[in-house]
């Protein structure tokens, strides 16, 4: 059975959540898991731009796991739901890819500049939109139950975003400009 895509449910500025709820389209709950369904976009354009095997794969994962993470935050916390799991395991990943790549970058010793080649820029977008979603389920989780594990996934995904600019910049041959500040 095919799905319209418009359903004229949300002409009035609310939204549906998985279990039916209904609320504004300014929810914090929807701003949540719409800034996570945004960092998932940009991640999808960084393994687009991605010529390195391994990225594309590590990138894969992490927009799976993004679309765990929404389908959390897009179902109401009055209902036991059931939805896919985030897991430490998925953490884990993204640790042991962030090590892979430090083993390769020099030693970090100032602020760097984002930026240095068209895909090192996407990769801090993406990072900075990924603290913006881990803000907005902060906030959610101060008002709602929210489980520990989708913060922390964000927390860490921030990181290796970071590293991976990083790597891709390495891997383009561009420069990292350190932040100089003022005297």
């Amino acid at each position: 059975m095919a799905f319209k895509i418009y359903t004229k449910t949300g002409d009035k500025g609310e939204t549906g959540l998985f279990g039916g709820k209904r609320l504004p389209k300014s929810h914090l709950r929807i701003e949540a898991y719409g800034t996570v369904d945004e960092l998932n976009s940009y991640v999808g354009l960084l393994r687009d731009l991605s010529t390195v095997q391994q990225q594309k794969d590590w990138l894969l994962e992490i927009q799976e796991r993004l679309f765990t993470l929404g389908s959390s935050l897009a179902s109401d916390p009055d209902k036991q739901m059931i939805t896919p799991d985030l897991k430490q395991e998925d953490i884990q990943m993204m640790e042991s890819a962030i090590d892979e790549m430090d083993t390769a970058l020099p030693a970090l010793k100032n602020f760097i500049l984002p930026g240095g080649h068209p895909n090192v820029a996407h990769c801090h977008i993406a990072r900075c939109v990924c603290r913006r979603a881990e803000r907005r389920v902060v906030a959610l989780a101060l008002e709602e139950a929210v489980e520990n594990i989708v913060v922390q996934y964000l927390n860490r995904l921030s990181d290796f975003l970071f590293t991976l600019g990083r790597k891709m910049g390495q891997d383009l041959g561009a420069q990292e400009i350190p932040w100089r500040p003022r005297d």
